[in-house]
């Protein structure tokens, strides 16, 4: 069945003038122009549709505008005009990457073959629909701990490579590259450029990630964008960034829009900062400003080091000021004199110590020899002794013949015993004299 045939079926009366397949031949065929007016006429029996799609170009000339709308899915698309009569009607904000619903409607223009849709009406889709899948996100994102401070990383104080992801000749990378070189001339990157809006989106910045994660040469990652709205910054919002993201060993700063832009991003990275100039500026430090600080430290240290010095003088002149430190002399002139009295006494001690040990000797001597045997036998006493050294105390002891040894005061010598004396015999005593 032809299309001119479908028409009929379908109850739309074919286009005056039109031409059917049928009605044209090589021997006669057609025009142009009213090829195109049988194609027109068809088209513009379509009606109106709803489409949704990606804006991926939008040129404004002398008030219309014309653009492209991209399936969000697949790469077709469908080039569409803006008259300015219905623009007025239109929000004011509509720019490429806007994520938009439109009533068209399709138009052929016959002078020029050209087909495309006229738009009555286009506002941006579920904003509010995906606020609160954000937000719900941002509560389950939460309660497994991914915003919690404690699993943040410390930016390095003074990087030496900074990882760099953000979009190609873009004005945030030109921003962070000045500012952070500003700050520490010494300071090396690695850009890795990526799609800061629409499908690319996600998977670009995932794959820079972990390149730039992967590299032990880069010491902090800043992901960096300019400003925006919400529906364009979208995908720094998105579950399989953040979770990257949350992964990665490196410390990451979240560098996306302007100070009111907060995508879930600036969340779970280890820092957020404002803007782009603001993460080169917590990325590196200031050398101007580090150079200030070790003057100012240094100069505290020396008045610290001063200070400390003259209170040690001081204190050294005040120790050497006391009469023992100067002259020292007189505690040993002091000291001697004493020492002298002591060693005096001393002897004084021992001497009448001697003295009286001396006299106790020399009693104890006495004593001694008053009691020793060799006293008595001085005076003239003997001791007998037998042949078994047994003393003889009993004249009984030697009887006639036995012999004796006896010992006077200078030597011994032996004797036979003649026996008892008789009583009557008279013995002497100590001097000589007649018992």
């Amino acid at each position: 069945m032809t299309t001119f045939q479908a028409a009929v079926v379908d109850g739309q009366a074919p286009p005056p003038d039109s031409v059917a397949p049928r009605d044209s031949t090589a021997e006669a065929p057609t025009s142009v122009a009213r090829l195109n007016d049988t194609i027109r006429g068809f088209v513009q029996n379509w009606g109106s549709v709803w489409v949704e799609g990606e804006i991926t170009s939008f040129n404004v000339r002398g008030g219309n505008v014309f653009g492209r709308l991209k399936d969000l899915v697949t790469d077709a698309t469908i080039s569409f005009r803006i008259w300015s009569s219905t623009r007025d009607r239109l929000p004011g904000d509509l720019k490429v990457g806007d994520h938009v619903i439109a009533c068209v409607k399709a138009d052929y223009y016959p002078r020029t073959g050209d087909f495309g849709f006229s738009v009555s009406a286009m506002r941006h889709v579920g904003l509010g629909d995906q606020l609160e899948k954000l937000e719900r996100l941002r509560a389950q994102l939460r309660a497994e701990g991914l915003f919690d401070p404690a699993r943040k990383k410390p930016i390095p104080f003074l990087p030496h490579v900074v990882g760099l992801i953000t979009g190609e000749r873009s004005d945030a990378e030109k921003d962070v590259r000045r500012n952070a070189q500003l700050r520490w001339p010494q300071v090396a990157f690695r850009v890795r450029h990526a799609a800061v809006q629409g499908d690319r989106c996600v998977p670009e910045t995932i794959a820079a990630l972990k390149a730039l994660d992967a590299d032990p040469d880069v010491d902090v990652i800043i992901i960096a964008r300019g400003g925006g709205d919400p529906q364009t910054l979208l995908g720094f919002s998105d579950e399989r960034l953040l979770r990257a993201v949350a992964a990665a060993s490196t410390p990451i700063i979240s560098a996306i829009g302007h100070e009111n832009d907060h995508p879930l991003l600036d969340d779970v990275a280890d820092v957020r900062a404002s803007t782009p100039t603001d993460a080169a500026k917590r990325a590196v430090p200031d050398v101007a400003e580090q150079r200030a600080l070790i003057a100012q430290l240094r100069s505290r240290l020396m008045g610290r080091l001063s200070q400390r010095v003259s209170h040690d003088i001081a204190q050294l002149d005040q120790l050497r000021s006391r009469p023992v430190l100067r002259s020292p002399e007189s505690l040993l002139t002091g000291r001697g004199h004493e020492l002298h009295l002591l060693v005096a006494r001393g002897r004084d001690r021992l001497g009448r110590a001697v003295e009286a040990a001396d006299r106790r000797t020399g009693e104890l001597r006495a004593g001694l020899r008053a009691l020793s045997p060799a006293s008595t036998l001085a005076r003239g006493y003997a001791i007998a002794q037998l042949a078994d050294g047994a003393i003889v105390r009993d004249a009984a002891q030697a009887p006639t013949g036995a012999i004796v040894t006896v010992t006077v005061d200078h030597g011994a010598f032996a004797a036979r015993s003649e026996g008892p004396v008789p009583a009557e015999v008279p013995t002497t005593g100590e001097d000589g004299a007649p018992n």
